[in-house]
């Protein structure tokens, strides 16, 4: 049970950060280095998701969760300023500081490509929900029918 309540700590004492963080970098990207990954959290995480093709994790109360190696820094670095989104990257061994920030100022795409994001990975975990239904169903005998009214709304015969 400690072992439990050990990780919970870390977890608030983890979301509290991120808020406090993006606090002051609302329309920002934080990147926080924790050992060999970046994590990002929400919104940002959405927005990497969706960019890069990364899973989403929900990990606490309804947090999402995204991360990547080290050593993929420079591409994700390249593809954000490519898009002009505005980053920050903050290190767990500086204490959690800011070690860098790109700001596009005015030209800062965050909130836009947040919008496209949000909708891209809604409707992304609906199919994903839809695939996982039609996989477990696969064998049952009504399933050919199941299949061909969704091959009619696809390629509207119907």
């Amino acid at each position: 049970m400690s072992g439990a309540r050990t990780e919970n700590k870390g977890f608030d004492f983890m979301n509290e950060l991120v808020k406090t963080i993006k606090e002051i970098h609302k329309e920002d990207i934080c990147l926080f280095k924790i050992g060999t990954f970046y994590h990002c959290y929400n919104r940002d995480a959405y927005i990497l998701a969706y960019l890069f093709g990364y899973k989403l994790k929900i990990t606490g109360e309804n947090t999402r969760e995204c991360g990547f190696p080290v050593n993929s820094l420079n591409k994700i670095r390249a593809k954000l300023e490519d898009k002009k989104i505005n980053y920050a990257i903050i290190d767990k061994r500086s204490n959690y500081d800011e070690e860098e920030f790109c700001n596009f100022k005015n030209l800062n795409r965050y909130r836009e490509i947040y919008e496209k994001s949000n909708i891209y990975i809604t409707y992304k975990g609906r199919i994903e929900n839809i695939n996982d239904f039609l996989l477990e169903h696969i064998n049952e005998k009504d399933f050919r029918k199941i299949l061909g009214r969704i091959e009619d709304i696809i390629y509207d015969r119907g």
